[in-house]
């Protein structure tokens, strides 16, 4: 079955281009040029991928993303025509799985699409064996990538899933956050450590009573990160 991705820009030639490229690949590409459209085609369809422009007309990329955040853990790369540190950290903390900054090879867009898909895939296929982890009132339902604390769902991006799940897998084990970058986000990922801790963050923002004195996953410091079993 063909992968479909959104794409969103307001310039229509890089839309086109990115679009081109894509179908040439035989994915399905579906096109937005402000906020407003792309909320509305991300809540009508299912996608695989959904690229996503920073300076958007109407509701910009960072409201789009925290909005979609909302009602899908589809995957989100942010694009961004400035390379300042604090865009992408904004839009990772909007629940962004990813940046691109422009002027970029649409080469290298490809890959990085590819390269989180066949990551998505090869994860639903490992946990297709209906893996169930229990930790106090927390239960991590590793096949529908569902997550419910005192009987209420708790609603996590997929690379907030990505990190909990592996750290719960692996109780006790300290992981570098150059490891976490490595297993979570791929080899080929160009992020920095930053990255690693706005996730973290969020992700305890989420699951912890107090993120500041948290009881599931802890900071072993200037190691990494590890969950308590």
């Amino acid at each position: 079955m063909s992968k479909r991705v959104l794409v969103v820009d307001d310039e229509k030639l890089i839309v086109k281009g990115i679009r081109f490229s894509l179908e040439q690949d035989g994915m399905k590409v579906d096109c937005a040029y402000d906020g407003e459209e792309a909320l509305k085609l991300a809540k009508e369809n299912a996608y695989d991928m959904i690229l996503l422009d920073i300076m958007l007309p109407k509701h910009d990329g960072f409201e789009v993303c925290q909005q979609i955040r909302e009602f899908s853990d589809v995957p989100v790369v942010m694009l961004t025509a400035r390379s300042e540190d604090m865009d992408k950290i904004l839009g990772l903390e909007y629940g962004a799985d990813d940046y691109i900054t422009k002027p970029f090879n649409i080469l290298e867009v490809k890959a990085r699409i590819k390269a989180i898909m066949r990551r998505t895939s090869k994860r639903n296929q490992e946990q297709s064996n209906d893996k169930m982890i229990v930790k106090g009132s927390m239960k991590i339902d590793c096949e529908s990538r569902r997550v419910v604390i005192d009987e209420k769902e708790v609603n996590l991006t997929a690379k907030e899933f990505d990190l909990l799940e592996l750290l719960a897998m692996n109780p006790n084990k300290v992981y570098s956050r150059e490891n976490l970058l490595n297993i979570v986000w791929g080899y080929e990922y160009p992020g920095d450590a930053r990255t690693v801790d706005v996730h973290i963050r969020r992700l305890r923002e989420k699951i912890e009573t107090n993120p500041s004195d948290p009881k599931y996953v802890y900071t072993k410091w200037g190691v990494g990160y590890y969950f308590r079993g």
